[in-house]
């Protein structure tokens, strides 16, 4: 294994050339097997949980792309030792109170998740951090976070424009409380950084959510010793003198990546995609319950036991015949990152869909609503946002079939990825104005795609 270094200062990167046009024929039939790289979701918590113990971990299937390489990173600025050898990566941990203050901002690239599970960490160190953003990033709101952190003792100050708070910011933390939260939005993220911060606080944490998301967290958490409980949305973590590595854990392959090549199987004829070790984590499988909902023909064939608390299988989806249907708003945070790839599916189902409770698609790396309607537009598809009070609901009425137009990514890997398999479904051949940005996520989608030929 080669140990990767630590550097005094952030290297510089050169301004990306201006991308060139991608061609999207439909021109094959997918067919075949896959194995997907990890899913960034466990890994992010997986690494942060890794650097808080006093032994070693070594994690299996991690996966290689920039909101994941993001977390290694900021980690490593914070003094943990890492090495790396392919998709296998060993932390060394430094225990719970064993992060390094550093002279440098610590930077979070374009990670969501990488930033607002930090703060959740940094809230129980005792001292100063700046955590610096891209672009993107610092366009998204933290007062979600912040919000909690501050309530229990943290001092944070940040950027503010209209009464929200963005990065970069400075935290201070240690000498924190327990809590009882209720988060306002609908968000794991919050819900983690919260219990991370709960772990180095006095007393109880509790977040209350009103409705579920995902429990990777939880999870992670009660695998590396941690005094946790759930009971129906009330999370209860009691802090622990020190946390436990598992010594191993296989990150099981990513859904929000399986998204893509089920609804690709799902929409055309004679298709069919055997996804091995696929996470099947009940938080996450919202996009195959909608997705059987219309009629698609997925089968689960579930591993025995699980992958380290996380459940994992095998799917198989196969060409169908879509029908609408209507999406709850409840139903929004199990399949909040597959939303732009459902509304692809719905272009091919006999019928309307109508997905409720959208509004947050617009604070993610772009706004995803615009984007994808925008391009579904293009492509010929009916689609539109009806507004019901502060609610926001997608209505797609079927149109027999989508054609090959000039697309955009927005420079959003969601989107851009949900377009490829809208164009393979279409008639005629499209054009990606950029294709670069899909390795935020999942930087092997394309060959991924072309080994199915």
């Amino acid at each position: 294994m080669s140990r990767i270094k630590k550097s005094a200062k952030r290297r510089r990167v050169k301004p990306r050339a201006s991308a060139k046009p991608f061609l999207i024929k439909n021109k094959f039939i997918p067919r075949g097997r896959i194995i997907l790289a990890g899913d960034k979701s466990i890994a992010h918590r997986a690494l942060i949980l890794s650097a808080l113990t006093c032994g070693r971990t070594n994690l299996k299937n991690f996966p290689l792309h920039e909101d994941s390489l993001a977390t290694l990173n900021a980690l490593i600025t914070l003094g943990v030792r890492i090495r790396r050898n392919g998709s296998e990566v060993l932390i060394y941990g430094r225990g719970k109170q064993g992060l390094k203050a550093c002279a440098n901002p610590v930077f979070t690239h374009n990670s969501g998740t990488t930033l607002r599970l930090l703060l959740g960490v940094l809230a129980g160190m005792n001292f100063k951090t700046k955590v610096t953003a891209a672009q993107a990033l610092s366009r998204r709101p933290m007062s979600r976070v912040t919000v909690p952190l501050r309530l229990m003792g943290v001092q944070i100050s940040a950027r503010i424009k209209n009464k929200e708070e963005y990065a970069p910011m400075v935290i201070r933390g240690g000498n924190l409380r327990g809590i009882v939260y209720r988060p306002k939005v609908a968000s794991a993220q919050v819900k983690s950084a919260v219990l991370l911060a709960g772990l180095f606080a006095q007393g109880k944490t509790q977040v209350c959510e009103r409705v579920s998301t995902r429990d990777h967290t939880e999870r992670m958490l009660k695998n590396f010793g941690a005094n946790i409980s759930v009971n129906n949305n009330r999370v209860i973590l009691d802090p622990v003198r020190c946390l436990r590595s598992p010594g191993q854990i296989y990150i099981p392959g990513d859904i929000s990546s399986a998204a893509f090549f089920i609804v690709l199987a799902s929409i055309i004829p004679g298709a069919r995609i055997v996804i091995e070790r696929a996470g099947l984590n009940p938080g996450r499988t919202g996009i195959i319950k909608v997705l059987k909902r219309m009629g698609a023909k997925i089968n689960i064939a579930l591993c025995r036991g699980a992958a380290d608390g996380e459940p994992m299988g095998q799917l198989i989806a196969q060409s169908s015949r879509l029908n609408g249907t209507v999406v709850s708003a409840q139903e929004i945070p199990s399949l909040i990152d597959e939303l732009p790839v459902l509304m692809v599916a719905a272009c091919f189902a006999e019928g309307a869909t109508v997905i409720k409770g959208v509004a947050e698609l617009r604070v993610k790396e772009t706004d995803r609503i615009n984007s994808m309607l925008v391009n579904l537009k293009a492509m010929g598809a009916d689609i539109r946002v009806n507004k019901a009070g502060r609610q926001e609901n997608l209505v797609i009425n079927c149109r027999d079939r989508l054609y090959g137009a000039s697309l955009k990514s927005f420079g959003d890997h969601r989107t851009a990825m949900s377009m490829v398999v809208a164009a393979m479904a279409a008639d005629g051949e499209s054009r990606l104005d950029d294709i670069n940005c899909i390795n935020k996520s999942f930087p092997g989608f394309l060959r991924t795609l072309q080994g199915l030929k």
